[in-house]
């Protein structure tokens, strides 16, 4: 199985922490955009003929800002081109702001079966903060709309003058609108965004604080009945994201669109960030890669290591002597006596423990210097 990514780089505004490739002075080329991205997937057509998708994903950016009828031709598109599974899960990312009842009717009609909704807050004072164009009410507004339906949300931790109880809250009312899946993810201030601005004044919280809300987070996650099955993501039994968790465990994917990135036959393709760009070579015929690298072995061991150890469930031993041969317990036995205090071997796999995960970078980087 595999899964397709499909980025729709437009939004209303751009949020001051926002490093993905996204306009959102571009939306009039929206039009044109989506033309090319099903002209892109007739492109790869002949290419991916044996392969069944399992999952489709359209990210942003915010996918919900664009019309839903280009949506709706996008999962045809996907299902004419490709064998995209019968009970294939559909996802959009939306945007609380740029939904509408039209939508999500159209939207269940052409398939999607999973939201993706971006609370991150809900502190109106903190989404200002953070440039996001939509308040707590507009999120509940969201969720009615969604009732019953599978969606995810957004949680953000790590912002300015955030504490325990804003975390908890923002969990808190995300459950109670009905969200079956959970994501809780730190702040990254990127160099180039405005709001590393705040990171070098040191207005935001430093690593030891952020843990700490990560903490309380998960623990009242956890009292709500939300699993954690990777470090940031958190879902009832039974809801956890396949179109990730194919990620996770090293699945193939194609990807869609400008910036998207694709994983197939251990070949990594990255598409240009340039809108242009993307256009003139899609309106050419051609498609708009512009790296192309071929994953040796050392490269996929490493991967599979670093993907797996940010999951509840840890690497399975003997699958991966199976993949890459040898003996994982000898081959990497400095690594497991250097970090024994935060891992654990159990019924064939290596996880670190849960008190650990959270902090996982700093353990997984023993594994991969071998």
């Amino acid at each position: 199985m595999a899964g397709i990514y499909v980025h729709i780089p437009f939004c209303k505004s751009k949020c001051r922490y926002c490093d993905f490739t996204s306009f959102p002075d571009k939306l009039c080329f929206a039009e044109s955009y989506m033309a090319c991205v099903y002209r892109e997937m007739a492109l790869r057509q002949k290419e991916l003929e044996s392969y069944t998708f399992d999952t489709l994903y359209i990210g942003g950016g915010t996918p919900s800002v664009v019309d839903e009828s280009y949506i709706a031709m996008l999962v045809a598109a996907a299902r004419k081109n490709f064998k995209l599974k019968e009970d294939a899960e559909i996802t959009i990312e939306i945007n609380p702001g740029t939904i509408s009842a039209g939508k999500v009717e159209m939207y269940s009609k052409c398939g999607i079966n999973r939201y993706s909704v971006g609370l991150q807050s809900a502190i109106d004072g903190q989404l200002r903060e953070l440039g996001r164009t939509h308040t707590l009410n507009q999120f509940i507004t969201c969720a009615k709309l969604l009732k019953g339906k599978n969606f995810n949300a957004d949680v953000m931790i790590g912002l300015k003058d955030q504490t325990a109880d804003d975390v908890k809250k923002t969990i808190e009312v995300a459950a109670a609108f009905g969200a079956k899946h959970i994501s809780m993810y730190a702040l990254t201030p990127e160099d180039g965004t405005p709001i590393y601005s705040d990171y070098l004044n040191g207005e935001l919280p430093d690593g030891d604080e952020v843990a700490a809300l990560y903490d309380e987070g998960y623990k009242r996650l956890e009292e709500l009945g939300f699993l954690r099955y990777e470090v940031s993501n958190f879902a009832k039994k039974g809801f956890q994201s396949r179109h990730n968790l194919n990620y996770w465990r090293r699945g193939e994917y194609i990807g869609f669109g400008v910036a998207a990135s694709s994983c197939i036959n251990n070949v990594r393709l990255t598409n240009t960030f340039d809108l242009d760009e993307y256009f003139k070579c899609i309106l050419s015929g051609h498609l708009a890669v512009i790296d192309s690298e071929k994953i040796d072995k050392e490269g996929q061991k490493e991967e599979k290591i670093m993907l797996a150890l940010r999951t509840a469930e840890g690497l399975n031993i003997d699958e991966f002597n199976a993949e890459f041969g040898g003996d994982f317990l000898k081959d990497y036995g400095a690594a497991i006596k250097k970090t024994c205090e935060y891992i654990e071997i159990f019924e064939g796999r290596l996880k670190i423990k849960d008190r650990y995960l959270f902090v996982q970078n700093s353990i997984i980087v023993e594994f991969l210097r071998g």
